[in-house]
């Protein structure tokens, strides 16, 4: 099965809808991908909240090592790991309370797109949230 994303217009509806992205992978380092990304997310109204066990804190907000120390639903889980870390990833994500597995550009794990999938969750992969929040404004 190939992966198929949301039309533009269900993109919109997601972000719109949505307040709370963990992103998984994010980065403390100003120059990185994550950073950036996520840091024009959170100017742009989201909450951001950092997962990653290497760091302490991430655009002023504490970092938490795992999806499963998040306190309280999440809308979108936005990760910044490598395609073959996804299934691992995706794995977390269906034991915690959380809508949307969003994997940032580049990212495409076909495994863990149909895990996901045949539990009825909104999967997107090898798309920037960022770029869909400008496209979606």
């Amino acid at each position: 099965m190939a992966v198929e994303n949301p039309s533009l217009e269900e993109l919109g509806a997601i972000l719109k809808k949505s307040k709370r992205i963990a992103v998984v992978g994010l980065s403390d380092k100003p120059d990185r991908t994550s950073y950036m990304v996520s840091e024009v997310m959170q100017r742009a109204g989201y909450e951001i909240i950092p997962v990653n066990p290497t760091v302490d804190e991430v655009l002023g907000v504490k970092a938490v090592a795992s999806l499963k120390d998040i306190e309280g639903h999440i809308d979108i889980v936005n990760v910044f790991r490598r395609s073959e870390q996804l299934f691992d990833v995706a794995k977390e994500f269906d034991e915690v309370d959380a809508d949307v597995f969003w994997a940032q550009q580049g990212l495409v794990n076909e495994e863990a797109y149909e895990f996901l999938k045949e539990k009825g969750y909104t999967v997107i992969m090898d798309l920037c949230i960022k770029v869909a929040h400008a496209l979606t404004k």
